[in-house]
């Protein structure tokens, strides 16, 4: 994981000195339809896998209830933060 996470760090260090070289400019569009490519053989191999597909629902309901928990704290901590930091208080 580490790897993977350092080449993505190099070729965003290489991309940032060599962003004025005309050839990189260019290569936006061929990258954009590389990674659809990439994003259609994924879903190929995941519906070609008999687990996955078989939990599917259990899968689904388990994200379901991740980003339902995510967003709901997310609503929570802003709510909080702004009526501790941004809220008028009443005087009295």
């Amino acid at each position: 994981m580490f790897t993977v996470i350092g080449i993505m760090f190099c070729g965003i260090a290489v991309g940032y000195f060599f962003r004025k070289v005309e050839l990189l400019q260019k290569i936006g569009k061929p990258i954009s339809y590389t990674i659809l490519l990439l994003l259609f053989l994924l879903g190929i191999s995941v519906g070609a896998n008999e687990s996955i597909v078989n939990n599917l629902t259990t899968l689904g309901g388990q994200a379901l209830l991740i980003a339902s928990a995510g967003t709901l704290g997310s609503v929570l901590a802003a709510w909080g933060v702004y009526h501790f930091f941004f809220k008028e208080r009443s005087r009295g």
